[in-house]
């Protein structure tokens, strides 16, 4: 079986949908031959081996509407199937470069979506695309969500003529470095660097539907022993350094800046919690509530009534809030901190729901699944 993938981009800057991409791509290599089309920094083609697959980075003329342009991405496709035609191809929405580029070559093409996430922003754009996306949301031989609420929150999902395609497959991660016996010892000496403080612990990119504005006002609300360490960055970066400028929280919140992925494991078991504040649909999963779950830690998120809020389950594996509220984040978390046996057997809750209902295993299972359904069972 050969899958064509097209997973976006592929750089140090990876978001969710391509850390998807690339610990999905890491077990399919095992079993079938897939390769993964993305768009380029610049404009040049560029090839990554990795160890059982290959990267091709298109061309790109940049961005428009945070969507990648890449106009030769189609000739791309045509020289690689000159090497060998293409079961299926698997595309990542929303993505409408992909869209596009399969939309140059022949109409015979079997196609699968994994839907990430609705266009939320992009108004204009979306009015314009909706016809064709609606085209091949018909076309496609199945969609994939990692869990019911992407399908059933969804509002350009209805243009579906075929719901008997949609597939659930949830996404997966490698909770090896998060249940590494090492990791009590690393953590105790970040606790360490802040005696007397509680640590909450929040990371992703510094934009809008992340909601670290409204965490950081919470935080203000808090016991004066609590220590909000938020890591990454972002266009909004400076904007947050003001925000706490302004509002005297220089004691309360520290920014970390970009974390390397090996230091994720221990800053998350050396919180008292973890909190995903994102407030829009944008936010449709929270690869890291997976992460603070596997490290055994209660997650506070919001209700944002989609596969986020489907993770992280109300009152089971941690609180759910109203989004944009400081009130409801600081009490959320003000529970947690008080009760250390309830954050305990979240805690514990949410590690057996992290490992047993989002394993690779089950998502590479289930995606091989997908596609031998997809081409009749023959394959």
């Amino acid at each position: 079986m050969r899958v064509l993938h097209f997973g976006r981009f592929f750089n140090d800057n990876f978001g969710g949908l391509e850390r998807h991409v690339s610990n999905l791509l890491g077990g399919l290599s095992r079993n079938i031959h897939v390769a993964n089309v993305v768009a380029n920094e610049r404009f040049g083609l560029d090839v990554i081996e990795l160890p059982r697959y290959k990267v091709y980075k298109a061309p790109s003329l940049g961005l428009l509407a945070s969507m990648p342009v890449c106009p030769t991405m189609p000739a791309l496709i045509r020289s690689l199937e000159r090497s060998g035609r293409f079961d299926l191809y698997h595309l990542h929405f929303p993505d409408p470069m992909s869209h596009l580029a399969l939309a140059l070559l022949p109409g015979d093409r079997r196609v699968i979506i994994s839907w990430h996430s609705d266009i939320i922003r992009q108004k204009t754009l979306l009015a314009l695309y909706r016809p064709f996306l609606k085209s091949i949301i018909n076309r496609a031989s199945a969609i994939i969500a990692a869990t019911p609420l992407h399908f059933s929150s969804s509002t350009q999902l209805t243009a579906s003529r075929h719901p008997e395609r949609f597939r659930v497959v949830p996404y997966g991660l490698d909770y090896s470095a998060y249940l590494a016996p090492g990791l009590d010892a690393d953590a105790a000496r970040i606790r360490a660097a802040y005696p007397g403080r509680r640590l909450v612990f929040s990371v992703g990119r510094h934009v809008y539907y992340k909601g670290f504005e409204y965490l950081i006002r919470a935080m203000g609300k808090l016991p004066a022993d609590a220590l909000l360490l938020l890591g990454g960055s972002g266009p909004l970066t400076s904007a947050y350094r003001k925000l706490i400028d302004e509002l005297g929280l220089e004691k309360r919140v520290q920014l970390l800046g970009r974390v390397p992925d090996g230091e994720l494991p221990a800053l998350y078991r050396a919180a008292e919690l973890f909190c995903m504040p994102s407030v829009d649909p944008s936010e449709a999963f929270g690869l890291v509530q997976l992460e603070a779950m596997a490290c055994a830690r209660p997650v506070v998120g919001c209700e944002l009534k989609n596969g986020a809020t489907f993770v992280n389950q109300h009152g089971v594996t941690g609180l759910v809030v109203p989004p944009r509220d400081p009130d409801a984040l600081a009490s959320a978390i003000c529970t947690l901190l008080a009760e250390g046996r309830l954050a305990r057997e979240m805690g514990e809750a949410g590690r057996r729901r992290a490992c047993g209902e989002f394993s690779l295993d089950r998502m590479w299972s289930g995606t091989l699944q997908v596609y031998r359904d997809a081409l009749g069972g023959g394959a």
